[in-house]
């Protein structure tokens, strides 16, 4: 009976410092599939882009672009696409985020994250989470175009100060 009540401890003791121990590199990959993190980059990859144009489109602020001009932004902006999917490749990623996972979670808090995702909740959080994220985006673009202004003008005002420095001085 004894030895029954020591077994029934050691094991009980395993699982225990099992769900707290560094997690598999499976469980990390279950995780980020069921976590969808591979659509999360994509998403992350098209809203670059978007900011990439309009960006392009507030430094040009309505003017008239001509054809070699417009074909030169197209091609940085492809260029820079390109620079940014090469670092995001997602075989790139995955290696990092298991990494990253392993020196940040239990095997335990992973375990509980995948039953977490698996459930409608879980979906709900996966599936909003880009929307959550380009709205969070658009409201602190809102909140920082003020200061973004200001700093213009600081800037304008610094050029300016040096051009009249240039004219004292030439």
């Amino acid at each position: 009976m004894l030895k029954g009540v020591l077994i029934l401890f050691s094991l009980s003791c395993a699982v225990a410092y099992a769900a707290d121990n560094i997690p598999t590199d499976a469980s990390i990959k279950q995780l980020l599939e069921v976590g969808q993190a591979h659509k999360l980059v994509d998403t992350i990859m098209a809203q670059v882009d978007g900011y990439m144009k309009t960006a392009i489109q507030q430094a040009t602020q309505g003017q008239q672009i001509s054809p070699q001009i417009q074909k030169d932004i197209d091609k940085r902006i492809s260029e820079m696409m390109s620079a940014f999917k090469e670092i995001l490749d997602w075989n790139k990623l995955e290696p990092m985020y298991v990494r990253i996972y392993q020196k940040s979670f239990t095997q335990g808090e992973v375990d509980g994250m995948i039953a977490f995702y698996k459930t409608p909740a879980g979906q709900a959080v996966i599936n909003k989470m880009p929307v959550v994220m380009q709205n969070t985006m658009n409201e602190v673009q809102q909140m920082m175009a003020p200061a973004m202004q200001r700093i213009q003008r600081m800037q304008q005002d610094v050029v300016a100060e040096i051009q009249a420095e240039k004219g004292k001085k030439g």
